[in-house]
């Protein structure tokens, strides 16, 4: 009788601890910074942001098999879609941009990526966007308003000239420049995160002008979640508390856990006062 009650209540300990890390791995973004919330809110949600959580849910229920079925179900919800409004936007940016040295692909996880160097986009040293950029990103502009479920992550490079200190600012200043375009085209600040990395991801080596211009670059990325993603990221946006409620739910869990230990012990300690004592012969 005790087991099956106690087996009851680990069940239902589980599915509510189920639907906290739920929130968890989807509401840990707001920790984050916005090139860590984008990634979260989209590749992050895959396989990988799955097994994460499954180990979570895994370590505090003591339940390893438990926890990789979550982690698969939460890795399951991840992903971008390649919807006929991003292969339109695609034509359209490639006809935009043909005979520039601008590059339009798709990547991988279904993102349209739009790659800029510098021969278009931004001086050495500067972050001013150069007047041959404008058709770039007006085309771009017209497609996010078309697409409004859409997302952008815009990230910003420098070349090697220089030291990080400048580098690395340098390059959060062009993604900046870029989304304050966006937006002065009527695009919603927050559908585009920024980021730079500086001179540490370089397309080509360093070897030159030519290959210096072509990593002092502007890449952008749309994507598009799908509609599962979107429903879940909703409602990771309106529950900003969930980590906490998470810690203070495991802490209930440890403290039914030393209260049911500490029943126990006495139950023993009880029968162990109503047993007969024992005398040597």
């Amino acid at each position: 009788m005790m087991k099956n009650l106690n087996d009851g209540t680990v069940m239902h300990n589980k599915s509510i601890l189920y639907v906290f890390v739920l929130v968890f791995a989807l509401g840990g973004c707001a920790t984050m910074n916005e090139s860590q919330q984008s990634t979260a809110k989209g590749t992050a949600m895959g396989a990988g942001a799955g097994a994460a959580a499954g180990a979570i849910i895994g370590a505090i229920a003591g339940d390893p098999a438990l926890g990789a079925g979550i982690g698969a179900g939460v890795g399951a919800v991840g992903g971008y879609i390649w919807s006929n409004r991003m292969e339109e936007q695609k034509r359209k940016m490639e006809a935009v941009t043909e005979g520039t040295p601008v590059s339009v692909t798709q990547t991988a996880d279904n993102q349209l990526k739009v790659n800029v160097p510098s021969d278009i986009s931004f001086d050495t040293g500067q972050s001013t966007i150069k007047p041959e950029m404008h058709p770039v990103l007006n085309s771009l502009a017209a497609g996010l308003m078309s697409n409004p479920d859409s997302q952008v992550t815009v990230i910003g490079y420098t070349d090697d000239t220089g030291n990080d200190s400048i580098n690395n600012p340098l390059s959060v200043n062009r993604a900046a420049s870029t989304r304050a375009y966006l937006v002065s085209q009527g695009i919603a600040a927050n559908r585009i995160s920024i980021d730079g990395r500086g001179s540490a991801e370089p397309m080509v080596p360093n070897t030159s002008p030519e290959n210096r211009a072509k990593n002092r670059r502007v890449e952008i990325l749309v994507k598009e979640a799908q509609q599962e993603q979107q429903e879940l990221l909703q409602y990771q946006d309106q529950h900003q508390q969930q980590h906490q409620e998470l810690q203070q739910y495991q802490e209930q869990l440890q403290q039914k856990q030393q209260q049911q230990e500490q029943l126990e012990f006495e139950e023993r300690l009880q029968q162990y006062r109503q047993e007969p004592q024992r005398v040597n012969p």
